[in-house]
């Protein structure tokens, strides 16, 4: 006989655990010049993603690397591959970032004049589709659109370049973005980009960040695969 105490149990077991918070390493701060070394690092370890910037010079004041570049890490990272347009009109080139093996899309609400259509593409073409905001752009304008986004990327830096000190208001940001979430049922994850290190790692995640891109406070540290490891720690 099932009671009521036991179908309660077997309800909890089906449920599935609480993800870990997710750390995507940023090749922006890799060393160029040994690209497949920092690349094959981050496969051995305890890292998730692959966060990889494309910049235009035009939407970011800066220039990062093209469709060769990702293609070689595509070649040879084993992870999610978690790529960020920082560029303007993104839809030209969804198609060829998925065939490069891009596993989420990332575009900037600022660089969409229709977003839906875009997110919508992103999704034709196999891949995952994320929004990101800028420093200064609202949560609010998510609204409408949040339940069709599988990962919302706060930039807590103004975007273009590595190394910026993070930005404090990025927290708030974090909870205006979950409580949008969960009210309106979204399964849309928080990814948190820019000045993460281990001083802020845990406030993020209580929060409410799921993924954590850290770039420089990983590919500066003096052993790369244990600063990984004690990010990975800290975040649990």
């Amino acid at each position: 006989m099932i009671t009521l105490g036991s179908l309660f149990l077997l309800l909890l077991q089906k449920q599935p655990p609480p993800m870990s918070t997710l750390i995507a390493p940023s090749i922006l701060a890799a060393d160029f010049a040994n690209l497949q070394r920092d690349i094959e690092m981050v496969n051995r370890s305890d890292a998730d993603w692959f966060h990889i910037d494309i910049m235009d010079g035009v939407f970011v004041p800066n220039i990062s690397y093209g469709m060769p570049v990702l293609k070689a890490i595509s070649k040879h990272a084993n992870k999610t591959i978690d790529v960020h347009l920082m560029i303007i009109d993104p839809d030209r080139y969804i198609k060829t970032f998925a065939e490069l093996g891009s596993n989420i899309l990332t575009v900037h609400y600022e660089a969409c004049t229709h977003l839906h259509r875009t997110l919508q593409a992103v999704k034709d073409e196999g891949m995952q589709a994320g929004v990101a905001l800028n420093p200064h752009t609202n949560i609010n304008v998510l609204e409408d659109i949040i339940n069709d986004i599988d990962v919302v990327c706060l930039m807590s830096v103004n975007p273009g370049f590595g190394g910026q000190s993070f930005i404090d208001n990025t927290f708030v940001k974090i909870k205006q973005l979950k409580e949008l979430i969960v009210r309106k049922g979204a399964p849309t994850k928080i990814e948190v980009d820019g000045g993460v290190t281990d001083n802020n790692a845990l406030q993020l995640v209580q929060a409410g960040a799921d993924i954590l891109v850290a770039g420089s406070f990983i590919f500066k540290s003096s052993n790369q695969l244990q600063t990984i490891k004690e990010l990975k720690h800290i975040t649990r």
